[in-house]
């Protein structure tokens, strides 16, 4: 938002309406047993009827007891605070016991002592007329707070920042990713993935340039006067420095007309020349990448002796250099991913697609959008994240292609027998069945895990030039740039 004017466009929503945000909050990410009252919460949502309270045995209490501490959220104990009354008010527990539950639920990821609660509360509810198994689920729940707490206050304030961050992606996505890019490292996601998704949604994503980028990623206004385009910055070049960055916009002027103009003028390491070559940064100045970093090999260290200055001029004698092959853009690719860990030129994927299509393995695209529930079906992709939330022991996997993501569920059966693959692969292929919710929202269930690393050597030139049918008989090597161009994965487990 760059105005106190736009921040004040930010719809009010009703009170209700943010109610129910809050709620989608507090189950959106449950524990592990928290998750088993998630469901019914939804379905009294969608269709009121089914909400009900149960009631204690008329002897031992007002029959709408309970409608005080779960009238706004149907019946179901959603919040920490409630799990607290529930135990006062159903279980009769007293200011000290309550405060003692209290304190076992608040030792986030550690449940030891929750357990001692169990018969007492379950018990006596039990005794007060209301069925075990109500009773049973209060405690799970409970138990699942225990994992991973969500007070309502919790739940609020982050729904508020869900709300107003989803806001501003939807009316501002330039500015969203620019954002999200200068706040790196964060989150689940890579900035490659920050800028697939920018650029799926209208965003105009333009390269690191000398005469255009600062240390940070920016806006710049499009020609077409169709809002902002983002300028990505000298952060994200892997190894260039911000005082680096500074002394050359600080040189700039109006814009560098030569290599040798920008040496000159920034006085800059030839160290950091050559990192803005092999980034591609001269674009502006009708070289590529090949033909900066030649030029940039010709010009000598800022840091010669006072008697060397005299080659920092713009008439060098004239060489008779002959022309540099054009550079494929399978390298450019590569460079780009080495460097900046993206490419707006293509995924590293497209270049294995065929390799991996003859093995019958289906892109992400055709797994989301196209994949029919209970479908046997193989996918491959580069691994973002993985993610083990709580003690489930389920792992979700985030593949990523040059057609978007795809989503992979893991169950802990399989997990102990693929644990190597599914937590070491950098380019993995899944065998699984696709699982369609009734919310139309697709995750593929693996049923076998292949860690496919070692493909990635077939990105090196020797094997991009040639074709993808003699890929399977050529003998596979590692080369040393592709040890490091695959982003590292976000691991949260």
């Amino acid at each position: 938002v760059e105005s106190r004017a736009q921040l004040s466009m930010l719809p009010r929503l009703k009170p209700r309406k943010f109610y129910d945000l809050v709620v989608e909050v507090a189950i959106v990410r449950p524990g592990p047993i928290q998750g088993n009252m998630v469901h019914p919460y939804l379905k009294r949502r969608n269709n009121p009827k089914l909400v009900s309270f149960p009631k204690p045995a008329p002897e031992h209490g007002p029959p709408d007891e309970l409608e005080a501490v779960l009238g706004k959220t149907m019946g179901v104990p959603l919040f920490q605070e409630q799990a607290m009354k529930l135990a006062m008010v159903a279980a009769k527990f007293t200011g000290a016991e309550a405060n003692r539950l209290r304190r076992a639920m608040a030792t986030f990821r550690n449940v030891g002592t929750i357990g001692t609660f169990e018969e007492m509360m379950v018990g006596r509810m039990v005794e007060r007329g209301y069925e075990r198994e109500f009773a049973m689920n209060c405690f799970n729940q409970i138990k699942g707070f225990g994992s991973y707490g969500f007070p309502e206050s919790h739940a609020a304030s982050f729904s508020l920042l869900v709300y107003i961050s989803a806001w501003i992606k939807k009316y501002f996505p330039a500015a969203f990713g620019c954002a999200l890019l200068n706040a790196q490292p964060m989150g689940f996601y890579a900035p490659a993935e920050i800028v697939r998704d920018a650029r799926e949604h209208g965003v105009e994503v333009r390269h690191a340039d000398v005469n255009f980028s600062a240390w940070d990623n920016t806006l710049e206004l499009r020609a077409d006067g169709g809002g902002h385009a983002l300028r990505l910055g000298f952060r994200q070049i892997d190894g260039f420095r911000e005082d680096w960055a500074t002394d050359l916009a600080a040189a700039r002027g109006n814009r560098f007309s030569s290599v040798d103009a920008l040496a000159r003028k920034a006085r800059l390491p030839k160290r950091a020349l050559i990192i803005l070559a092999e980034a591609d940064c001269f674009q502006s100045l009708a070289q590529d990448r090949r033909e900066a970093l030649w030029a940039v090999r010709r010009i000598p260290d800022a840091d010669d002796l006072p008697l060397f200055a005299s080659q920092h001029v713009d008439e060098q004698d004239e060489e008779d250099i002959a022309p540099l092959p054009v550079m494929p853009e399978s390298e450019h690719v590569l460079a780009d991913y080495q460097m900046l860990r993206l490419s707006l030129k293509g995924h590293l994927m497209k270049f294995l697609r065929t390799f991996f299509f003859e093995e019958g393995a289906r892109n992400c695209y055709e797994v989301t959008e196209r994949g029919v529930d209970g479908e046997v079906v193989r996918c491959a992709g580069i691994v973002l994240t993985r993610q083990m939330p709580g003690d489930s022991g389920v792992v979700f996997v985030t593949l990523s292609d040059e057609t978007g993501i795809a989503n992979i569920v893991v169950w802990p059966k399989l997990v102990k027998e693929f644990r190597a693959e599914i937590m070491g692969a950098r380019l993995m292929v899944v065998d699984g069945r696709v699982q369609c919710s009734p919310e139309g929202v697709i995750h593929l269930v693996a049923e076998r895990v292949y860690d496919r690393t070692s493909e990635l050597d077939r990105l090196s030139e020797d094997f991009a030039a040639q074709s993808p049918k003699k890929w399977k008989t050529s003998h596979t090597h590692r080369h040393p740039r592709n040890v490091r161009v695959v982003p590292k994965s976000r691991d949260f487990h």
